[in-house]
């Protein structure tokens, strides 16, 4: 489970570690931005030209549903029917507390992070055991602060205005209004992930600009020096 901390300091900019040049045959792109930016459809555009992908969410499901010191700890906190029939973790109810209660969120993001992160680590390490050579998009809204962007080559941000962000969280994600903007306020500023990309992919056109934005920024990626 992946939950943006309230309150998160915003990096400074021109503040831009990256991993020391390597042999591996990896370009590894970390792809960061704002809740309803459209940063997961920008991931798929770049999974469709033949990138492989790791997606900190779908990693942050697994780590809570089948991690069994993680599921032993939620239920511990939350109740054993925080946990469905099937075994899923019911995510609306501990993103509802931990959205209003800090020392909640602390206790999750320790137990969950460095999993995550971890994981991440892993598939990389996987990539470069089966001889993969090419572009990895790492898709992880939290990269930032968990420091992940120091094993990247090069940080892809995806922003949009605050309008758009809202229009779309009110239309993908079921919320209204207030709660988009309340969650967007607990989230880093476009600006800050701007200072910490090395390209910046605009959204607030439609679908074809994107595909064409997102094409651009990738060529200009894969030309870097040591790309």
């Amino acid at each position: 489970m992946s939950t943006e901390p309230a309150g998160g300091s915003d990096r400074p900019p021109g503040a831009r570690a990256r991993r020391a040049p390597a042999d591996d045959g990896l370009l590894i792109i970390g792809l960061v931005g704002r809740a309803g930016s459209g940063k997961s459809t920008v991931a798929r555009i770049l999974a469709a030209q033949g990138a492989r992908l790791i997606e900190a969410d779908v990693i942050g499901h697994e780590v809570t549903d089948r991690d069994p010191e993680v599921r032993a700890a939620l239920a511990a906190e939350y109740g054993p029917d925080v946990y469905g029939p099937g075994g899923s973790l019911d995510r609306a109810r501990v993103g509802a507390r931990v959205f209003s209660d800090p020392a909640a969120l602390a206790r999750l993001n320790a137990l969950v992070h460095p999993r995550i992160v971890a994981a991440i680590r892993r598939q990389l390490d996987a990539l470069r055991a089966e001889g993969y050579r090419g572009p990895v998009i790492v898709d992880a809204a939290l990269m930032l602060d968990w420091s992940l962007e120091r094993d990247c080559d090069a940080v892809l941000a995806v922003v949009a205005s605050e309008a758009h962000q809202i229009s779309r969280l009110m239309r993908s994600r079921g919320w209204d209004e207030a709660d988009a903007r309340a969650r967007l306020a607990a989230q880093r500023t476009n600006e800050a992930f701007r200072a910490a990309a090395d390209e910046v992919i605009e959204n607030d056109q439609d679908a074809s600009a994107l595909l064409a934005a997102t094409r651009s920024a990738f060529r200009r990626l894969a030309a870097r020096p040591g790309a």
